[in-house]
C-alpha cells in the first residue's frame, strides 16, 4: 500500500515540497540549537519550560481525541463512522510523533533520551509519560495500518487486533491523564496545582481532535473527493460542541475558585494572562484572542443550523482547536510560571529559532499525516472503483 504515497497530482509534491521547506528552516535551527545550547530559546531558570512543551502539551490531547471516533466505531458498532475512524487513528499517529520531537528538541542533551528506559524510573511521572505515549504510538499503527490493509484485501481485520484495539481505545486517556499529572502533582506552582486538571485536559482533548478531524475530513471531500458522511460529520460536531462546552466550564471553574477564595497565588496568573501583572503584559492579546475563538466556536456549535452547515462547522472547528492550543499550550505555560517561587515575574516569549524548529516539526507532523492520508485515499478510491466495476456487471 505504501506505493500509493507514491502517485499524487501536482498539487500533492508541491504541498509536499512546501513542507520540507519548513521540515529544512527547522533542521537548520535545531543546528544552531545543538551548537550553543537552549540559550538560543527564551527560556531561563525561572521559565525551563517553553514553547516546545507547550505544543507537546496540547497535541498530546490531539492524539488523545481521536479515541472518540474509534471508541463509538469498535466498542458500540457505531457504523457511521466507517470512513473516518482510520483518519483519526492515523492522526494519532502522526500527534506522537510530534510529541516525541518536541521532547527531543527540548532536551538539553538529546542523545540522554533513551535513559528514560535504560535506567527506569517507576516513581517518576516523566517515566510512565514516556511509556504511555510510545505504547500508543505502536497500539496506533499496528491497529490503523491492520485495519487499512484488510480493507485493501476485501477481508475483515484478523480477530488477534481486536484485544489490542480495545487496548488501544483503554490506553488514549491515560496518555493525556499522566501529561497532566506532570503539572498537578508540582506544589509549587499554584495555576497548575488542582485536581480538575486531568479532566480539563480530557474535555479539551475530546473536542480538539475530533475539530481536526472535521476539517481534514470535510478538506479530503472538496480536494480529493471523498466523502466522509453527513451522519458522520454531524454526530462528530455534536461531540466538539458538547466536550468544547465541558472544557470552558471547568476553566471558569477555576477562575471562580481563584477570585472566589482571594487567594493571591490564584490569581495571579489569571491577571497575567488575561489583563496584565506588574506592568507585564506580554500574552494579553494572544489570551484574548483565544477567548473570542472560544466564543465563536461556542455560537456556532450550539445552533443547529450552523453547527449542520458545512461552512460554519468548518469555522467552528479551526475556532476550537487555535482556542485550545492557545488555553492549554502557551496560556498554561506561562501562566504556570507567573508569578515564580521568588513573587516575581519572568516574562517568556519564544525566539525566532525557537519559533523555527516549533515550525519545523509541525511541518514533520503534516508531512506524515499527508502521506498516511494519501494512502488511506488510494486504498479507498481503489475498493470504490472495484464496487462500482462489479456493479455495473451485475446489472449486465
Amino acid at each position: 500500500m505504501i506505493e500509493k504515497a507514491l502517485h499524487g497530482s501536482r498539487k500533492y509534491w508541491i504541498w509536499l515540497a512546501f513542507l520540507g521547506v519548513f521540515i529544512l528552516i527547522g533542521f537548520l535551527c535545531y543546528l544552531h540549537q545543538w551548537k550553543i545550547g537552549l540559550g538560543v530559546t527564551g527560556m531561563s531558570r525561572d521559565v525551563s519550560w517553553g514553547f516546545y512543551i507547550a505544543n507537546f502539551t496540547f497535541l498530546v490531547g490531539v492524539a488523545a481525541g481521536a479515541v472518540m471516533i474509534v471508541l463509538p466505531y469498535y466498542w458500540h458498532n457505531y457504523k457511521v463512522y466507517g470512513k473516518i475512524t482510520v483518519l483519526g487513528e492515523f492522526l494519532a499517529i502522526a500527534a506522537v510523533m510530534m510529541c516525541l520531537l518536541f521532547i527531543f528538541v527540548d532536551l538539553g542533551q538529546p542523545m540522554r533520551a533513551m535513559n528514560v528506559l535504560r535506567y527506569p524510573t517507576p516513581h517518576s511521572v516523566f517515566f510512565f509519560d514516556a511509556c504511555v505515549l510510545n505504547g500508543y504510538l505502536l497500539l496506533n499503527l499496528i491497529c490503523g495500518w491492520t485495519v487499512l490493509h484488510s480493507y485493501y484485501k476485501g477481508t475483515k481485520y484478523p480477530s488477534w487486533l481486536k484485544p489490542i484495539i480495545y487496548i488501544a481505545i483503554l490506553w488514549a486517556p491515560s496518555i493525556h491523564i499522566v501529561t497532566a499529572f506532570i503539572y498537578q502533582g508540582l506544589p509549587g506552582r499554584e495555576f497548575w496545582l488542582t485536581a480538575i486538571m486531568a479532566p480539563r485536559f480530557l474535555a479539551s482533548a475530546f473536542c480538539a481532535g475530533p475539530a481536526f478531524i472535521i476539517v481534514a475530513a470535510l478538506l479530503l471531500k472538496k480536494v480529493a473527493n471523498f466523502d466522509p458522511g453527513k451522519q458522520a460529520i454531524d454526530s462528530l460536531a455534536k461531540t466538539v460542541a458538547y466536550a468544547f462546552i465541558a472544557n470552558l466550564l471547568m476553566f471558569f471553574f477555576e477562575v471562580f475558585t481563584a477570585f472566589y477564595s482571594n487567594i493571591p497565588g490564584h490569581k495571579a496568573p489569571l491577571k497575567y494572562l488575561f489583563v496584565g501583572l506588574n506592568g507585564h503584559s506580554e500574552w494579553v492579546p494572544f489570551m484574548w484572542a483565544g477567548a473570542i475563538m472560544a466564543a465563536i466556536a461556542i455560537i456556532l456549535l450550539v445552533i443547529p443550523k450552523t453547527r449542520k452547515n458545512e461552512a460554519t462547522l468548518t469555522i467552528a472547528c479551526i475556532c476550537v482547536f487555535f482556542a485550545c492550543w492557545i488555553d492549554k499550550g502557551i496560556g498554561l505555560l506561562v501562566g504556570g510560571y507567573t508569578p515564580t517561587p521568588f513573587d516575581t515575574i519572568t516574562p517568556y516569549v519564544p525566539t525566532l529559532p525557537e519559533i523555527g524548529i516549533v515550525l519545523g516539526v509541525w511541518a514533520v507532523g503534516f508531512f506524515v499525516l499527508t502521506i498516511l492520508y494519501k494512502i488511506f485515499l488510494g486504498v479507498y478510491r481503489s475498493k470504490e472503483l472495484v464496487v462500482k466495476y462489479n456493479g455495473v456487471l451485475y446489472k449486465k
